[in-house]
């Protein structure tokens, strides 16, 4: 099935959330043996279907968002806080990936504020974070950063996500009229980026990507500063 609108995305989603819960709901009754005792295999392959359901549940959710997004019907709310201790706080809670050598340098000293939904805007660069790990073709340092930039038209509070190499080509996006196009169908997040992308969007931002040095997925993204 192609979805080429925002009201087809939503039919979609309607359409798929009613059979999915039906399949849990029955698999659910199955482990609680209300239709009679189950093997230890039986258990099994039962939990992973759980499992799957489940999978698939949060992905229809994640439909559900983008459609909201996309037809304008999420209200924002215009709460300020620290665009730089969120970033603080979401790059101790990822886990670095020691194995290939990939640690986050965090700078981000000075508080940057904005006002937004600090819970969506916090999915959204967990997943531009999570994305610039997952990418990292070599053993490195990524740099996530945050500051203030004001010596342009409007005051804009700015995250770049990359390394030393590319940061400068994705902080002159940010003092752009129209940044830099953003790479959002990657493989691997679902619709994780898609997502964050409206997210920025609906705060009055814009988010933007980058080649990275060793193949990663640079970015950036850019927010109203408070005032």
């Amino acid at each position: 099935m192609t979805v080429h609108s925002p009201r087809e995305l939503s039919l979609a989603v309607h359409e798929l959330r009613t059979p999915v819960t039906v399949v849990s709901g029955y698999v659910r009754m199955l482990l609680r043996e209300q239709a009679g005792a189950v093997t230890a295999p039986q258990r099994t392959m039962l939990e992973e279907a759980d499992r799957s359901c489940a999978r698939i549940g949060a992905l229809i959710a994640e439909m559900g968002e983008l459609a909201r997004l996309n037809t304008g019907d999420v209200e924002v709310p215009r709460v300020p806080f620290d665009l730089a201790a969120l970033v603080v706080e979401l790059a101790a809670g990822l886990p670095e990936d020691e194995d290939r050598g990939v640690r986050l340098d965090v700078r981000a000293t000075h508080p940057v504020m904005v006002t937004g939904d600090r819970t969506r805007l916090a999915a959204a660069l967990r997943g531009l974070m999570h994305t610039a790990l997952r990418e990292r073709g070599e053993p490195g340092v990524i740099v996530v950063a945050c500051s203030m930039l004001e010596h342009t038209p409007e005051a804009w509070a700015v995250v770049t996500i990359g390394d030393d190499a590319v940061t400068p080509s994705l902080v002159e996006g940010a003092s752009a009229t129209t940044p830099p196009a953003f790479d959002e169908w990657r493989g691997g997040l679902g619709l994780a980026l898609p997502i964050g992308r409206c997210v920025i969007e609906a705060h009055g931002g814009a988010v933007w990507s980058a080649p990275g040095t060793a193949g990663g997925g640079a970015s950036a993204f850019r927010l109203p500063a408070a005032h």
